[in-house]
């Protein structure tokens, strides 16, 4: 699928996602990936649900966002509590869904001038 983004707006957007991929600023990436709405785009080391661990949450404290969006792949997962504690104490908020609802989602707080973080495992298909 297709999405619109604001080219004025700066900000990282999610440009279209289907099945094994998922376009930011219209490049295609085939794997998990960690960006801000402001900031890089960057890999992330969690290519799999089953291989979360605290350490993948604990990277997204830094970069400081109000809301980090978890996307969990083709259908929504939700990870043990005590992986996300780094997210909690830093009282962050966070949402868990599947992939593309976290792409859709992502981009209405990005053009609502959010500072969002989207964690995303992308998986192969």
């Amino acid at each position: 699928m297709k999405l619109q983004s604001d080219p004025h707006s700066g900000a990282n957007t999610i440009t279209g996602y289907g099945d094994g991929y998922v376009e930011i600023n219209k490049i295609p990436y085939a794997h998990a990936v960690l960006l801000s709405s402001d900031g890089a785009i960057t890999d992330w080391s969690a290519q799999t649900f089953d291989s979360l661990e605290a350490s993948h949450f604990a990277q997204m404290v830094d970069l400081k966002p109000e809301l980090v969006l978890v996307g969990t792949g083709i259908r929504q997962r939700f990870p043990k509590p005590e992986l996300l504690k780094s997210l909690i104490e830093a009282k962050i908020g966070f949402e868990i869904m599947d992939s593309q609802a976290a792409c859709r989602t992502y981009n209405i707080l990005v053009g609502e001038g959010r500072q969002v973080v989207l964690a995303l495992i992308v998986e192969p298909t």
